[in-house]
Order: structure tokens, then C-alpha cells, then sequence
């Protein structure tokens, strides 16, 4: 069984994006990668919605080559340059689906609508919050969408010189 992992940035008062979606108040070029590095050689397969992967598109070069990607859109492009796999299942029957296929980490990239999506029906096995010293005021949330009180334990966490801190969370509460 796969672990689907939510990784993910946050402003300091829970956004993922400002009011525009945009990222372009993220580090850039930071010589720190925050545990990326070593999350990333873990990650099987990973999910996200199409507001994401347009996003994504707009950063030029496909960041994820070699593994594959789903992301999830009642309207896939005619196009698909960087060979994903568009769909259209219900999160549910896509996280059974993986469950047969992959046994590491399926990281769910976001946003905010999908992440709903599969936290309002218990899919997401833990939660790597990158929280950023910037407060933002309005934006995207980390979350959208209802979804049930849902209790975690801490793994871990981690704090840098710039001020940011990783939450490390599981959902399996003993």
C-alpha cells in the first residue's frame, strides 16, 4: 500500500498561493532545499489537479521527468507534451488503483481542491507542511472543501535559518 503524502508550502496564515495563484512569494534559488533532495528520491508516483499542472507548465522545463504523473481534470488538454496520465476517477477509486501499483510514496502536489478531496475522505497518509515566514492575507488555502475533524500525530520537524519550519505529520493516530 502506497503512502499518500500531502507536501506541500504554506504562508505562515495557511495559503498555498496568493489571491492571483501565484508562487512567485516561495524561496527561489535558496542554496537550502528543505528535505526536498531526499523526499523526491522517495516519491513512486505523483498526483495533482489542473489548476497545478497548468502552474507547473508555466515553469518551462518539466520538473518531474521520469516518474509518473496523474493529475486529475474533468478536461484534459488535446496536448500532452510530458506524457501524463489525465484523470477523471473519483479519488477513492484512484487511490485503490495506485494501491495496486505502487508501495512507496504517491505525493499528492495539490491544490487546494484536490487535497480536499482526499483529506474529506481519509487518503492522505501524511503531511509535510513547509510553513514560510511570509503572511500573505488572502490567496488559495491549504485546504478547500468539507472534511471531517481529523486528528494527527507529528513525526517530526524542522526548522532553517530563514525562518521556515517542515511539520511532519501522520494521519494513523494510535
Amino acid at each position: 500500500m502506497p503512502t499518500i503524502t500531502y507536501y506541500v508550502a504554506t504562508s505562515l496564515d495557511g495559503y498555498i498561493a496568493d489571491a492571483s495563484g501565484g508562487v512567485d512569494w516561495l524561496p527561489q534559488g535558496e542554496s537550502e532545499d528543505y528535505g526536498y533532495t531526499e523526499f523526491y528520491a522517495g516519491v513512486d508516483a505523483l498526483v495533482m489537479g489542473r489548476r497545478t499542472y497548468d502552474q507547473v507548465l508555466e515553469f518551462g522545463q518539466w520538473p518531474y521527468a521520469g516518474k509518473l504523473t496523474y493529475v486529475f481534470t474533468g478536461h484534459p488538454p488535446d496536448d500532452n507534451p510530458y506524457g501524463v496520465e489525465f484523470v477523471r476517477a473519483d479519488p477513492a477509486d484512484f487511490a485503490r488503483e495506485v494501491a495496486s501499483i505502487y508501495d512507496g510514496t504517491v505525493w499528492l502536489v495539490g491544490g487546494a481542491n484536490l487535497a480536499g478531496q482526499f483529506r474529506s475522505v481519509g487518503l492522505i497518509d501524511e503531511y509535510m507542511i513547509h510553513v514560510i515566514p511570509t503572511i500573505l492575507g488572502r490567496g488559495v488555502p491549504l485546504f478547500r472543501g468539507d472534511a471531517p475533524h481529523t486528528r494527527l500525530a507529528l513525526i517530526e520537524t524542522r526548522a532553517y535559518d530563514d525562518g521556515m519550519v517542515m511539520l511532519h505529520y501522520s494521519s494513523a493516530v494510535a
